[in-house]
Formats: C-alpha cells, sequence, structure tokens
C-alpha cells in the first residue's frame, strides 16, 4: 500500500472515516497524519516509538478495526517489544491501560485476561493504572493480550512515563467537562421541576405549562445522559461484551431505566419524571469518580516522583580524559564503560563510580535519607540521586535500564500490582454483589407491579441507584494505596502485597543481630586503662600503631581516635604480626597492640589480676616495653532506636526473639540489653530456618528481620520479613519489604502505619457493608426515591475514599509513643 495514496478523510492507521473535528495526529517519517479515534492514535505512537514505523511502509492493507476478531497484524509487532522481559518459558510486561474509571474497571479487565490460556498472573494497580502481566511464551502472546484488552473496550500498550503523564491529564480534563456539563444539567432542571413540586399541593400549575416543563427538563437532561454519562455507560458495555456483571451494570441500568421511563411519560403526557434525580445522580456519581481519580494520583505520587528519577538526557563525555567535550544523548543509550559529566543540581543518569571530582549526593528519592552524602573519587553512586555539590566526572557501571532505581520501581511495581487476601476477598464479594443486586431489584420490581403498579418502576430505579458495589470494592485497595504510598515516602518499600495484614497478625518478632540489631561494623565500647596513662593517651597511641592495619578492628580505633578529634602519634619501623596484632617505635619506645600473648611479649608480665576481659566484645591490649597499657572492648554497637523498637512490639504482645550466628554469651547480652524474652546464639542458616518452621507448626505467625541476602532462606520461609538493605542489594533481597535506608525504626513504622492501615479497611468495609444493609431494603419497602438514593450512593463512595485518604496523614512512630 503507498503510504501517500491514503486520503485525508481516512484514518492512516485502519482506514476508517475521519470526523470533521477530530484532532488525533500522529507522526510518522515526517509526516503528521490522521487517526480517527485516541485508540489508534495510540497504537501508532507507540509503533514509532519502538522503532516499527516500516511497517505503515511494508504494509498491504489497513490495520483491522475493533469489530474483526483477529489480531490486528499492527500488535503482533509488540511481540518483539525490548520491554517485554523473558523469564524461562514465562514472559511478562508492564503495560499502561488506558480508560480505567473506577475499582469496577480493573476487576473486568485482570477477569478478561485471566481467561485467555497461558495468561498465569494478571494484576492492574487501580492507583497507578499499570498493569503487570505474566504469561507463558508457548501459549500466548503480547499481541493475544492487548487485543484482548482492547475487545473490553479499553486500550493498553507497553508502559511509558510521558504518554502516562498526557493520559492522566487527558482523563482529568475529560472528567472535569463532564462533571461540569452534568452540575449545569443538574441545575437547569431543577429550576424547571421546582414549579411542579411548589404545585403539587394546590394543583395551581395547569396541564400545558406541566407538560412544556417536562419537555424542557428532557432537552436538558439529554445532554448529561449521552455525554456525562458516558464511563458508565461505556464500562457496563464493556462489562456486558466480557459476559461479566461489573459493578457499572447497575449504574448504567438506574440511569437508562429512570431516563426512558420519565421520556416515556413524556411523550404520553402522564406519569412520573426523574429528570432532576437522574441529573442529580450523575452528577453525584461523577464527583465521587472525580475524588477517586484524585485519591489515585495522590496514592501514587511517591511512585511518580521515582519515575521522573532519572534523567532523560545525559553529558556523555567523548575522549575523557585527553578532551572535555560532550554530547547530549538519551540517557536510556548509556552502556557500562561511558564516561559522564553532571554538574551541580542534575540527577545521577545511572549507576556509576566516580572518576574525577568529590561531591555530596542526595539520596531521598531513593532511601528518603534527606541529608546530602558525602561521596569522592572511587565512590558508586545509583542512579536518581542528585548531584548536590561540586561537578564530577563519573564512569558507567551499569546502563540505566538495570540501575538501583530501575530495580526499586521493579519491586515497587510488583508490589502494587498483586493484591492481598483481604482485597482479592472484597472483589469477590463485590462480584457476587451485583448480581444478587440485579434479582433483587427484579424481585422488588415485580413485588410492586402486583401490589401498586404505579410505585414498582420508581422502587426498582431506586434499588439499582442506592446501592453501592463500588465502596465495597474500594474499601481495601484505596487504603493500601494510601499506605504503601506513605510508607514507600519514608523509606520503606512493600514488595509483597500481603505485608501490611501479616505484621498486624505476626505473634513473634524474630531479629537477626549483626546488621539488623547492630550497626555491623566495629566500634570501640570501653577503654579500660592499666598502666597510669589516660584513657585518651592510649587512644592516641593506639592510634598511630593501627594506622598501619587493615583489619576492621584496626579501623574501629582509628575511627574512635578521629571521632574524638586526637591525631594519631608518628610511630616508625612498623610490623604487622597476621592474626595477633602490630608493633612500631614511638618517641623510641616500643609499643604493641593486639592479642594478649602477642602483648605480653614486649610488656615482659601475664595480663594483669583483674584485667581479664569480660561481657560481650572483642578485646584488644596495648602495651609498651615492661609494662601494660590499656585494654579496648570492641563490639558491634547496638542501633540507637533499637531497644525502643523492640519494646514496642513487645508492648503490642508480640514475643520477640534474637537468632544470632554469635557465641551465646553475646547473643544472651544483647537480648538482656534490649529487654527480649530470649536469645539464641551459635545458629547457623539451616539452625535458624529450622526455629522459624517450628514456630510456624505451634501456629505463630512469624516476622523476621534480616540483612536480606544472608538470610535468604529464613526470609523467604517467614510469613513475613523485613530486610535491611540499600544500594544494590535491592535486586537480591528475599524479604516482603525492605527498609531502604537501613534505620530499625522504620519496621515499628510500618507496624505503626500496618495498625492503622486494618484499622481503616475494617472501618470502610463495615461501613460499605451496613450502608448496603440499610439502603437497599428502605429503597426496597419505598422509604427512598430515586434522586435521594443517588445521593447515598455517591456519599457512601466519598466516605470510602475520604477515610482512606487519612492514612497519609496518619502521625509517623516516635519511641514516645510507646
Amino acid at each position: 500500500m503507498n503510504m501517500a495514496a491514503v486520503a485525508a478523510t481516512e484514518c492512516f492507521h485502519c482506514g476508517l472515516h475521519v470526523a470533521p473535528d477530530a484532532n488525533w495526529r500522529v507522526t510518522i517519517d515526517g509526516a503528521g497524519r490522521a487517526m480517527c479515534c485516541p485508540g489508534c492514535a495510540a497504537v501508532a505512537q507507540t509503533i514509532v516509538d519502538i522503532g516499527q514505523a516500516s511497517y505503515y511502509r511494508e504494509r498491504t492493507g489497513f490495520a483491522a478495526t475493533a469489530g474483526q476478531a483477529d489480531v490486528p497484524p499492527e500488535l503482533k509487532l509488540f511481540n518483539d517489544d525490548p520491554r517485554i522481559v523473558a523469564d524461562g518459558d514465562a514472559c511478562e510486561a508492564t503495560l499502561l491501560v488506558e480508560g480505567i474509571r473506577c475499582a469496577a474497571c480493573v476487576w473486568l479487565i485482570e477477569h478478561r485476561l485471566r481467561q485467555l490460556d497461558g495468561v498465569q498472573q494478571a494484576s492492574l494497580n487501580v492507583a497507578t493504572e499499570r498493569l503487570f502481566v505474566r504469561w507463558h511464551r508457548d501459549k500466548t502472546t503480547a499481541a493475544d493480550i492487548l487485543q484482548a484488552v482492547r475487545s473490553i473496550g479499553y486500550t493498553a500498550w507497553p508502559y511509558d512515563a510521558a504518554r502516562h503523564g498526557e493520559q492522566l491529564q487527558k482523563a482529568s480534563r475529560t472528567l472535569g467537562r463532564q462533571l461540569f456539563v452534568a452540575g449545569l444539567s443538574m441545575m437547569q432542571v431543577m429550576m424547571y421541576v421546582a414549579p411542579e413540586y411548589m404545585a403539587a399541593g394546590d394543583g395551581t400549575l395547569d396541564s400545558e405549562m406541566a407538560s412544556l416543563l417536562r419537555w424542557a427538563s428532557l432537552f436538558l437532561t439529554l445532554p448529561a445522559v449521552a455525554y456525562s454519562a458516558l464511563p458508565f455507560l461505556r464500562g457496563a458495555l464493556s462489562s456486558l461484551r466480557a459476559r461479566v456483571l461489573g459493578m457499572d451494570v447497575p449504574v448504567a441500568l438506574g440511569i437508562l431505566a429512570a431516563f426512558i421511563g420519565s421520556a416515556v411519560s413524556t411523550f404520553r403526557g402522564a406519569g412520573e419524571v426523574y429528570y432532576d434525580s437522574v441529573t442529580m445522580f450523575i452528577f453525584l456519581l461523577l464527583c465521587s469518580r472525580y475524588l477517586e481519580l484524585l485519591a489515585r494520583r495522590k496514592a501514587a505520587s511517591a511512585l511518580e516522583r521515582m519515575q521522573h528519577g532519572l534523567p532523560e538526557s545525559a553529558s556523555r563525555l567523548r575522549g575523557w580524559p585527553e578532551s572535555r567535550d560532550c554530547d547530549v544523548v538519551p540517557a536510556s543509550t548509556l552502556e557500562a564503560g561511558d564516561m559522564v559529566l553532571v554538574k551541580a543540581g542534575e540527577a545521577i543518569p545511572a549507576d556509576c563510580v566516580i572518576e574525577e571530582g568529590a561531591t555530596s549526593v542526595d539520596l531521598s528519592l531513593l532511601t528518603g535519607e534527606s541529608a546530602p552524602q558525602p561521596r569522592r573519587t572511587g565512590n558508586e553512586v545509583p542512579g536518581g540521586a542528585v548531584n548536590a555539590g561540586n561537578a564530577v566526572v563519573l564512569r558507567v557501571a551499569r546502563p540505566a535500564r538495570e540501575s538501583t532505581l530501575s530495580d526499586l520501581l521493579k519491586l515497587v511495581e510488583q508490589a502494587g500490582g498483586a493484591k492481598p487476601q483481604i482485597a482479592q476477598w472484597a472483589d469477590r464479594a463485590a462480584s457476587l454483589f451485583v448480581a444478587g443486586l440485579l434479582l433483587f431489584a427484579a424481585a422488588s420490581f415485580a413485588f410492586w407491579w402486583w401490589h401498586d403498579a404505579a410505585r414498582a418502576w420508581p422502587v426498582a430505579i431506586a434499588v439499582l441507584v442506592v446501592s453501592c458495589p463500588c465502596a465495597l470494592s474500594l474499601a481495601t485497595p484505596s487504603a493500601l494505596a494510601a499506605a504503601t504510598d506513605r510508607l514507600l515516602g519514608k523509606g520503606v518499600l512493600i514488595v509483597r502485597p500481603h505485608v501490611l495484614e501479616t505484621l498486624h497478625r505476626a505473634t513473634h518478632i524474630v531479629f537477626d543481630k549483626t546488621g539488623t540489631l547492630t550497626e555491623g561494623r566495629p566500634v570501640v565500647q570501653r577503654i579500660a586503662p592499666l598502666g597510669g596513662a589516660s584513657a585518651a593517651e592510649c587512644l592516641h597511641i593506639s592510634a598511630a600503631l593501627e594506622a598501619f592495619s587493615a583489619h576492621p578492628l584496626a579501623r574501629a580505633i582509628s575511627a574512635a581516635a578521629n571521632a574524638n578529634g586526637h591525631a594519631p602519634a608518628v610511630a616508625s619501623e612498623p610490623f604487622e604480626l597476621p592474626g595477633h596484632g602490630v608493633e612500631a617505635y614511638i618517641g623510641g619506645q616500643r609499643y604493641r597492640i593486639g592479642t594478649a600473648v602477642f602483648v605480653a611479649g614486649v610488656a615482659g608480665t601475664p595480663v594483669p589480676t583483674g584485667a581479664d576481659a569480660s561481657g560481650a566484645g572483642t578485646t584488644v591490649w596495648l602495651g609498651a616495653e615492661g609494662r601494660w597499657l590499656a585494654r579496648f572492648t570492641i563490639g558491634d554497637a547496638l542501633r540507637p532506636e533499637a531497644r525502643a523498637v523492640v519494646q514496642a512490639f513487645r508492648k503490642q504482645g508480640k514475643e520477640v526473639i534474637l537468632l544470632s550466628g554469635d557465641q551465646q554469651e553475646i547473643a544472651d547480652a544483647v537480648a538482656h540489653e534490649l529487654g527480649m524474652e530470649r536469645g539464641h546464639g551459635g545458629c547457623l542458616p539451616d539452625q535458624k530456618l529450622n526455629f522459624v518452621q517450628e514456630l510456624q507448626a505451634k501456629g505463630a505467625v512469624v516476622a523476621m528481620v534480616g540483612d536480606g541476602i544472608n538470610d535468604a532462606a529464613v526470609l523467604s520461609a517467614a510469613d513475613v520479613s523485613f530486610a535491611m538493605g540499600s544500594g544494590a542489594a535491592l535486586a537480591q533481597a528475599h524479604a516482603d519489604c525492605v527498609l531502604l535506608h537501613a534505620q530499625l525504626g522504620l519496621l515499628a513504622e510500618a507496624s505503626h502505619t500496618a495498625a492503622s492501615t486494618m484499622r481503616v479497611i475494617r472501618q470502610n468495609l463495615a461501613w460499605a457493608t451496613l450502608y448496603n444493609l440499610t439502603a437497599i431494603p428502605a429503597a426496597a419497602i419505598g422509604l427512598l426515591n430515586p434522586w435521594l438514593s443517588g445521593i447515598g450512593m455517591a456519599a457512601s463512595s466519598a466516605i470510602v475514599i475520604l477515610n482512606a485518604l487519612r492514612l497519609r496523614r496518619t502521625s509517623s512512630w516516635k519511641p514516645s509513643t510507646f
């Protein structure tokens, strides 16, 4: 087919007629091409974006339209999209779905995709409008999945952040216009029905005037039904196409029944009309939808900040170090080994290593830590961090698609796409509710037709309108989305959907010691002078000796000296005996630091009586010729918030246990200091696993907190697990949740938020259930008319959403709280 031969009035993609007022255009091979609808425009733009514009030059016919059953050829191009990730026999992809209106859309799309042979998982995040799909590569294809989504009235394509932003803006503008039209129609209709209501008692309104007012109301209601109610009508049509009863079905039936009944009465000149109820119902329901849209935006705010964390472009150096000339290139094209220049205020385009310069970086997007962190030559900096200091030259260690931020986003998307058991229960309940509601409405109509035929129609409408399956379905996801966003902003990355639910139910909290309750690095805990010299003098001498050693204990002593402002003395003739210690001369006198046997060789006497080491920690001795000078106790320091976190869990009635690979006496000392019930030392990884499994066999719900890598087996076995981790280790974490900047207080924050979230979910479910149990029978016995039912239905959804949004403002955990 010749591209130039396509008429300007035909859609360049599918060949259908393009309406004169259509403004959808896509630039293909440098020319703007007309499109008949946003769906064709979206598909055409994606084909261009993935470098397949040649499809339009080589095709022999137009793309299939929605009425054709076969998969259109242009969708088959997505089978080779680089954004599809292969994992053995399975493939997975994250898609952006256009046209999501509420939780009903989520249930409908997931239900349709699970009907496809080969689809293993389909999870749509209502907050971010992203669809995660995993399928067997030999049973179905990406094109089949996209076509299945299109077959029920939605459009999907591989996720693109820029397009998602445009989609959100477009959806907001469209909903705003529909809300304006519905509000205007409602106010005008109210003006025309008011005289009839006021004259109902005394009959002063003559029949001709009443007929004129009804006809005016009919024409004023038409825009609301034909335009403002489109989200509900399209949602119901999509449900019926998929042969399921979605939550838009009773809403659409209520709107159409009230409008058609009113129109029939207007044409006949007799009977009740409900134009005011129809317009009010549409307006109030759109208000609820608009509120839900804002809630989804807020719930996805932290994720959106991450998505825009990596810059679009980077300054790549050519010929460095001989040349400083830069080329501005897309950040996505950077490869390992490329040299880039990052100026102050710019974002790091990928995981890099500093080759030249020193600066400070803002890691708040990745870890929640607001204070800039110093970095110098040789240090790694993650992609997405912001250069808050000087310009630096960096070497790309990993391309942007493999960066720390990309790994983080994958974990967040994985978490947002899945659903905990309580959300799945709410979805099943809502779908059964719709079927039951339609049967109940039909039964109510039948009863009133027999008992009082004049009231049958308004009662059936009221039953359809007053029901609120959306509130039931929104009760859980709205709360979880708000809580997850709040925790992500504080540095708590929820990877699995059940974390908050299971943490709230946990009966036992099991901690690893090293790197979890402790800092994971040795520090000087105590200095005991032995030979008359002060602790400061001993530290001064020790730092001079340890300057020649790279041993972790040596670095701990040097760090202690630096922290106290002690410049080390000048030592000479150093000699290090591996595993024993260091010897050197200071001011002509020989000193040794190390084990007791090694230092006794220069001190000339055994360890002084009463100076034996005691308690937890490693002992390092300092001596000079003929005398002992000091004993250093070095250990892994407890995190400052560790005791407060342990006590917080104990006051919640949970049993707190320590599992450690260290000696039993060290485990006992740490457990005693933190106020734990038990401390178990000498535990190998398989012993930790057996211990947790034994607790579970007794009915315990176990939460495990470890380092995320060394404790992989026990973290996977626990009912819910938390890893202290950041940086590249995120991708290796086996935990259900990651505390991004390794602060133990975040665990207590997660527990505090989990309790608040479950309380809000219970409140939402209780309200939705109580409302429906009260309102539906009231409508069925004729106590509620249609317009009052509309107010109740919209208010019910609004209450659920507003209650969930309270979680974003929940007070943070503080040690003094407990």
